[in-house]
């Protein structure tokens, strides 16, 4: 039991932790290209904006003389060069005299150097001088200082930086959380889901544990859904129905054979301890003590053949192949006249082709036609071997089949559409209306046939090939005296 929850807590924690990986890579992916692109976007923009305010001072000090007094704080009530620097960028403009002296200090105020100093007191209008990163009360800025020719000061611009990098700082941070979120977020639900998918496997599971430890293979599979875990748990469920049906006729197959091997056997041993004083026996009583052995080790052995042949037909190891039904009846009946020395007829009518077994096959009608030869011993009138198969005219009608009295559905019941029927006819004493019903169970033997030779295993072979063949066996009385017996196969489709 522990192993099977290690096992199973090891394909959920498979299914949770590749979801909870899949989801996070994505996610980081998505988080990292989005950051990615918002924070070049947001510095560009910044910087573009700051790189336009520079350029048009520049223009504006180009156009015409200006002096540190036009950029006063007092010209932001008309249309001065102040207001066109402060408007589209916020901007924080620090004013400088010549020889770089403060005039108008910004707010905060800019830091001034000596490179500045200089660009003030420059004769060319429009010179400037950059810095990249300067540290203005704690907060980080880029200023630009920018010359108004003929050494009558400067102007500085400087544009803060720091809040925008707390900004995308701030977005990265929500980025990591979301990243988490949808993590676990993503780790529940492939525990959900793999929760979900492991529990009819873990069902599945049970059952073969149970099967492995029980031996029992009569448990029922539950099964739901119609996903690729519903039809493994379906397949499982019929393979258990097959061998547990296997089990029953093997287990039934034993029974009754050790029931029946106990007679012969026990005769053999009475007549074995015989043997030991066969020397005080006549002479007629050893003759009659040595047939009874030969008559009995013979039983045995035909026996112990029915027993292999019905469990040799139970296991469906021959392949199957294409064989003509009619030309099998008249090979078995050649076999049959040379055995009984009896006059075998077969005839046929319609198509006669089937898929089956031939060993299976030849066995059924060889046991028919011995059956026959057996139970009306010392008979004159030939047995008749009759092999029917749909009409070609008719190929999806019912099959007409030829009776004993040569008249069409004479098999009755047995008749199958589509199906190739076999029947053996003789003139015998019959089966009685109790016994028809039960001709074809195993070792069962009617009152007058317990005194003729046979295990009582025949029948039931041909009972075991038909079903094997998608057909049914039948018997019935034949007009006139007799018995019809047989059995039917499912015909061959029609090639092409």
């Amino acid at each position: 039991m522990r192993r099977r929850l290690r096992q199973v807590s090891s394909l959920r924690a498979t299914f949770t932790v590749s979801f909870a990986a899949v989801a996070a890579a994505v996610t980081v992916l998505v988080g990292f290209l989005s950051y990615d692109a918002a924070a070049r976007l947001v510095r560009v923009d910044q910087q573009t904006v700051f790189a336009e305010v520079v350029q048009d001072l520049r223009d504006q000090v180009r156009e015409r003389p200006l002096d540190p007094g036009d950029f006063a704080p007092s010209d932001l009530d008309h249309a001065g060069p102040l207001e066109d620097i402060i408007r589209p960028s916020r901007t924080d403009v620090q004013v400088l005299g010549a020889g770089g002296a403060i005039i108008d200090r910004g707010v905060p105020p800019l830091p001034v150097n000596g490179r500045d100093r200089a660009v003030a007191g420059h004769a060319a209008a429009g010179a400037l001088v950059e810095h990249k990163d300067v540290d203005v009360a704690g907060d980080r800025y880029r200023l630009t200082t920018v010359s108004l020719g003929g050494g009558r000061g400067a102007v500085q611009v400087a544009q803060q930086f720091s809040d925008t990098e707390d900004l995308l700082r701030e977005l990265q941070q929500r980025t990591v959380l979301l990243v988490g979120a949808v993590v676990i977020a993503a780790g529940l639900f492939g525990w959900w889901l793999a929760r979900r998918i492991t529990r009819r496997l873990v069902r599945l599971a049970g059952a073969a544990e149970d099967v492995a430890r029980t031996g029992r293979l009569g448990i029922q599979v539950p099964v739901t859904g119609h996903d690729e875990v519903a039809r493994l748990g379906r397949s499982f469920d019929r393979m258990l129905g097959r061998l547990a049906q296997s089990e029953e006729d093997q287990r039934r197959l034993v029974q009754d054979a050790g029931h029946e091997l106990r007679t012969p056997l026990t005769s053999l041993r009475t007549n074995i301890s015989m043997l030991r004083r066969i020397d005080e026996l006549p002479p007629d009583a050893r003759e009659e003590l040595v047939a009874d052995l030969a008559l009995e080790s013979r039983e045995l052995t035909d026996l112990v053949n029915e027993l292999v042949a019905l469990a040799a037909g139970q296991s469906d190891t021959e392949p199957v192949r294409r064989l003509d039904l009619a030309e099998l009846a008249e090979d078995v009946a050649i076999v049959a006249r040379r055995r009984t020395g009896r006059d075998i007829t077969v005839r046929a009518a319609g198509d006669t082709a089937v898929d089956g077994r031939p060993t299976a096959l030849q066995r059924a009608v060889s046991n028919l036609v011995e059956n026959a030869a057996k139970f009306d011993l010392g008979g004159r009138a030939p047995i008749e071997v009759v092999v029917t198969g749909p009409t070609p005219a008719s190929p999806t009608g019912p099959a007409a089949f030829v009776g004993s009295a040569g008249s069409a559905g004479s098999a009755g019941s047995s008749s199958q559409q589509g199906s190739v029927c076999v029947e053996v006819l003789d003139r015998g004493p019959g089966i009685g209306d109790d016994d028809l019903e039960r001709v074809f169970d195993r070792f069962y033997r009617t009152a007058d046939a317990r005194s003729l030779p046979g295990s009582g295993l025949g029948l039931s072979i041909v009972r075991e090939v038909s079903t094997a063949h998608g057909g049914t066996p039948f018997a019935h009385p034949r007009k006139g005296g007799g018995t019809v017996i047989g059995f039917t196969v499912e015909g061959a489709p029609p090639i092409g």
